[in-house]
């Protein structure tokens, strides 16, 4: 990879207790570019052990760092907001480097992720309680909401810095102390996060990172040790569920942001300028790899061949390589497996009757690059129409009307993100509240931000990231009854 500026926020060992860690008998494991295949580091694989140490260093810190107040919290996580952003061009080649994003898009995920920090440092201030009034004389109903203590997060590989900022910052700001597991792909972005937190002064066993390469050691460790009192987890909705049952024995409050199955419906009344940059967006950043791009994009009859064609000229044009070079706008899939299950996936569907228009193969470049690829024709009897893509592949279905659009989308066991196309007022109030998921974006193609919340129904998840919702999670209620007040 190439020199960072400061070499120090390369970190090859686990942050516990505020001291950089090597994992028992020295384990360690291999991160890859995926853009070259070769190795970047070789870092420490904690084990379920050694993770319960690092819940042991966080329940140490909990109490001290609850008692702070919520403007010193505050000014602390702005200075570690401030540092991340002084080292963004380090830190997004960090992420092109392990993860493979182009880096333009990488410097905007540093942005994206360090917003979260700056809005939930604010957001710590206006943990509210309540006074009720009171059902007797001589008595008051207070409500307060107290921090939950030690949270577990799993994270994963697509998005190395914003999944953690999501999580730990409305942890820290709540007055809980955090345990990081990211994804073995990608765990330099977390370590060097910790490294900048460190530098900012957020003191020992407030943060923690402990990469590994052990994931069912160490989510059991998490999900099962009596003193981590919140658990959060972004990935598939299998291992989601998996988690969410160990949580049980603790009967620990738990949030998932799960798999997604996006439709991006466009009706034969939309502006096709604004819809095909919205599809563009939303498929194909981070290369199709993000669980709120559009799966299933669905168009009406009447525009369907006119929007086919100007897809299809978009998409060739899209230039593919190493995301360190310029102009690149895709770059690799994160692993073989990734690649397989593209190649898998689009065998389904032409198989039983889709026809590729652009793309449809393995890149020239090799490796686990892959042509971004346009699929026209899909239907609901295909693989594609249930499972997420998570690669550069546009399926394209047909839709007759409004009912049927609604009947097509909702179709899923997944309930995360969709999206339409319409300049019909009407219809954007009928169809936003009869999708059935947790985030529409209407006439829009992009629709992350710090400050509304972001999260999923069905089987796409449980609870909210993001907003003054996303800190609620990381609170108990607790009610107090104050006798003796006198006449």
């Amino acid at each position: 990879m190439p020199q960072l500026n400061d070499p120090s926020l390369l970190r090859r060992d686990a942050y516990v207790g505020g001291q950089w860690l090597s994992a028992p008998a020295d384990a360690r494991f291999a991160v890859s570019d995926p853009a070259t295949g070769k190795t970047i580091a070789e870092v420490a694989d904690f084990d379920g052990e050694a993770t319960e140490r690092a819940i042991e260093a966080a329940h140490a810190a909990l109490p001290a760092w609850r008692d702070r107040t919520a403007k010193d919290r505050a000014n602390l996580m702005r200075a570690w907001r401030d540092l991340i952003m002084a080292h963004q061009d380090d830190l997004a080649l960090l992420m092109t480097a392990e993860q493979g994003k182009p880096l333009a898009e990488a410097s905007g995920e540093v942005a994206y992720g360090a917003s979260f920090i700056e809005w939930f440092a604010e957001e710590g201030k206006r943990i509210l309680g309540e006074v009720i009034p009171t059902h007797a004389p001589g008595k008051r109903v207070l409500v307060f909401r107290q921090a939950i203590g030690v949270v577990g997060a799993i994270t994963p590989w697509n998005f190395p810095i914003a999944t953690v900022t999501r999580k730990a910052a409305p942890a820290l700001a709540a007055g809980c102390t955090a345990v990081i597991k990211p994804a073995p792909e990608t765990p330099l972005c977390a370590l060097a996060l910790a490294e900048l937190a460190h530098r900012a002064g957020i003191p020992a066993g407030v943060f923690n990172v402990v990469p590994s390469n052990r994931a069912a050691a160490v989510g059991e460790a998490m999900t099962t040790h009596p003193k981590v009192r919140k658990f959060t987890f972004t990935g598939s909705t299998a291992v989601g569920k998996l988690l969410m049952q160990q949580c049980a024995s603790t009967v620990k409050k738990v949030s998932l942001e799960l798999g997604g199955n996006a439709p991006f419906i466009v009706f034969d009344d939309a502006d096709l300028d604004a819809a095909i940059e919205g599809v563009m967006l939303s498929k194909f950043r981070n290369t199709g790899q993000t669980c709120i791009c559009a799966n299933r994009i669905l168009v009406q009859d009447g525009i369907y061949d006119a929007f086919a064609e100007r897809l299809a000229e978009r998409i060739a044009d899209l230039n593919v390589g190493n995301g360190l070079d310029d102009g690149v706008m895709q770059g690799p899939l994160i692993t073989g497996a990734a690649v397989d299950k593209v190649e898998r996936l689009l065998t389904d569907a032409t198989d039983k009757g889709a026809r590729v228009r652009v793309g449809g193969q393995r890149h020239a470049l090799g490796g686990t690059f892959f042509q971004p690829t346009l699929i026209e024709d899909v239907t609901a009897e295909m693989a594609m129409a249930d499972e997420e893509i998570f690669g550069p592949v546009a399926a394209l279905f047909r839709f007759r009307d409004e009912a049927d659009a609604i009947q097509l989308a909702n179709a899923t066991e997944y309930g995360l993100a969709a999206y339409f196309y319409s300049r019909d007022l009407g219809r954007a109030f009928r169809v936003s509240e009869a999708l059935e998921y947790g985030m529409v974006g209407v006439n829009e193609g992009l629709l992350s931000t710090e400050n509304a919340p972001f999260g999923g129904v069905k089987q796409s998840g449980i609870g909210r990231e993001g907003s003054h919702h996303g800190i609620e999670d990381f609170t108990e209620m607790k009610y107090v009854l104050l006798g003796g007040i006198g006449a």
